[in-house]
């Protein structure tokens, strides 16, 4: 790279990108999508792999649009039987490996966003590679099954059983039917399929780190291997379009830490009121990749989430990331634009990805919007150690995916004890639960993680209730500092009549957030859904809504709140906005509602 790095950071401005790519935080100049037609053909008989069905395309004679799932509308296949089995065939054509800016001497990777739930890949008929997890991303160096000149053909075999409920599924149903607060099921490919050329040697991940108390950052590069000869190194900041900082070194390991020192980086500090991206671009030998990132650094007292210091009051919805046409899979990338902008216009501050691991091209808007994102896995339902051993791994590469985004202050890998129903008196699971929240800060030390969420804490750096009272009397009364004092302790049952806490190593001490609350369920046409507790019409509805959020408000130890939900799901019908994104009540009302902080909590006892 001949370039200054620091100047075509500020000439690509990687922060701004369209939100198209995949993988926003780590993007190289030429990629190619795989998405559109595709082969297909289900395999209820589980008898594709002894009739080499990757060899026999007369097989896979169905077309269905990627990336959907065949369940939904989207997909042209709309079957929402249960098949345990499906499998693609993906033309790869020659143009599309120019467009990835292939060529003889780099690797070619095939990336998959998400393929629910264990994926066998061939590519021209020999094996590339397989993966297990249906919420991690992952990528097949692919170069050596590339056979001749073309054209090329990517077969995948999908396995998702739809009875296992050891397997995470978070609110994919595991019955026929949806139903309560379980959706449609989503099988096989349901995230980006795309390709991009690699040096033999490349960038895998960025890494930042950006303390409050300093001017500077580090940069962690981690490779694909160790190279065999030492590469130069060069990397640039700039920020709105003004170079800012640069730096060189020379990778000889995998991972190469580079200090950079950022004149005025106190001015440039990532925030829900000021979400400022720096812009930065790596080069290691012939690899060149653009990123971004957000000077911030998370923190807490007892009474908040902090970022820099400062307390934030969290002011978020939960967010299913779920539509009519096309399920857990967005209809499109400026619809998880439109999604982010949403959540902003009606007053929030933050969301809560739920039950589902984050697109990250949604999370790249969070980063540019200044939203605050607790991030989520869909969880298993049994406790076995089959299930411990699956969510331990794909836990591990969902955080390690989107762990580079700013708007992420909070990792979630468990939720009201799913997976794990009986923390309080089977010590097994109890120790499950907090091993989980170790592995995730042993990945990432830089931001809180929880043990569990809503009640059964055993090691979590946050406390979080549940509590779907639909009386304001009954919440201002509960959520006084001296009355939750009371709950806030081990052995102690508190809302949903659970203990929050269990054990005596889980502290107590820490902010306390109210992380579900509201679910009403109103239908503008006068149909009936499901909620929480129900309204008949509109100014009952933005009656309810603001008097349960002003008896929240009122609370002086509560340290922010998420309110259930942002739109319908199915047959739940507890959303601000129905399943089309519109909303129920003018914007201008829901927002003068959401978008108010209350005065600093002042925990009693403090």
């Amino acid at each position: 790279m001949r370039e200054d790095p620091a100047e075509l950071a500020a000439r690509l401005r990687p922060s701004r990108q369209d939100g198209d790519h995949p993988r926003p935080v780590l993007v190289r100049p030429q990629w190619a999508p795989l998405d559109g037609p595709a082969g297909f053909a289900t395999d209820d008989e589980g008898v594709g792999l002894d009739e080499r069905w990757w060899e026999r395309p007369e097989r896979l004679d169905r077309t269905i649009t990627l990336p959907f799932p065949p369940e939904s509308r989207a997909s042209g296949i709309a079957d929402e039987r249960p098949h345990p089995v499906v499998w693609y065939r993906i033309a790869l054509p020659a143009e599309r490996l120019a467009a990835a800016g292939h060529r003889p001497g780099r690797r070619l990777l095939l990336h998959f966003g998400g393929v629910d739930y264990h994926a066998i890949v061939w590519v021209d008929g020999v094996e590339a590679g397989s993966h297990e997890g249906g919420q991690s991303p992952f990528a097949l160096d692919v170069t050596d099954a590339l056979t001749g000149g073309g054209p090329h053909t990517v077969v995948v075999r999908a396995w998702d059983d739809p009875h296992d409920r050891s397997q995470p599924r978070g609110k994919q149903t595991w019955r026929d039917e949806p139903a309560g607060i379980w959706y449609q099921r989503s099988t096989g490919i349901w995230r980006p399929v795309w390709i991009e050329s690699v040096p033999p040697v490349h960038v895998r991940r960025i890494l930042w780190r950006t303390p409050a108390a300093e001017e500077a950052v580090t940069a962690v590069i981690e490779l694909n291997r160790r190279p065999r000869r030492p590469l130069p190194l060069r990397l640039g900041l700039a920020h709105r379009g003004r170079p800012l900082a640069r730096a060189s070194a020379v990778a000889r390991e995998r991972i190469t830490t580079v200090r950079l020192t950022v004149p005025g980086g106190a001015g440039l500090r990532w925030g829900p009121e000021h979400p400022e991206l720096v812009d930065a671009v790596v080069a290691v030998g012939d690899d060149l990749v653009s990123s971004y990132l957000g000077l911030r650094e998370i923190g807490r007292t007892p009474r908040a989430l902090t970022l820099d210091g400062r307390p934030v009051y969290l002011r978020q919805v939960l967010e299913q990331c779920y539509w009519p046409d096309s399920l857990f899979s967005a209809p499109s990338a400026r619809a998880l634009a439109d999604e982010a902008e949403l959540v902003l216009r009606l007053g929030f501050n933050g969301m809560r990805i739920h039950q589902q691991s984050a697109d990250p091209r949604l999370l790249h808007w969070a980063d540019r919007l200044g939203l605050l994102v607790f991030g989520e896995i869909g969880a298993a339902h049994d406790f076995d150690s089959e299930a411990v051993r699956r969510l331990r791994r794909e836990w591990a590469q969902v955080v390690r995916a989107n762990q580079g985004h700013p708007s992420i202050v909070c990792w979630v890998p468990v939720n009201e004890s799913w997976g794990f129903p009986d923390i309080p008196r089977r010590p097994e699971q109890a120790r499950a639960a907090a091993a989980l929240a170790r592995l995730t800060r042993s990945i990432d030390p830089s931001r809180p993680a929880l043990s569990n969420d809503g009640w059964h804490h055993v090691d979590s750096d946050l406390l979080t209730v549940h509590d779907y009272d639909a009386n304001p009397a009954r919440l201002r009364l509960r959520y006084r500092g001296r009355q939750m004092e009371r709950w806030i302790a081990p052995g102690v049952l508190g809302p949903a009549r659970a203990f929050v806490v269990v054990g005596s190593d889980q502290p107590v001490d820490l902010p306390v957030l109210l992380d579900e609350f509201g679910g009403v369920d109103f239908r503008p046409d006068g149909g009936r859904g499901w909620g929480y507790s129900t309204v008949r019409t509109r100014g009952r509805f933005v009656r309810r809504i603001g008097e349960l959020v002003a008896a929240v408000r009122a609370s002086d130890a509560l340290g922010g709140y998420c309110w259930t939900q942002l739109t319908d799901t199915g047959q739940e019908t507890n959303g601000l906005c129905d399943e089309n994104r519109r909303p129920k009540a003018p914007v201008q009302e829901l927002a003068a509602i959401f978008g108010q902080d209350p005065q600093p909590p002042t925990r009693a006892g403090n």
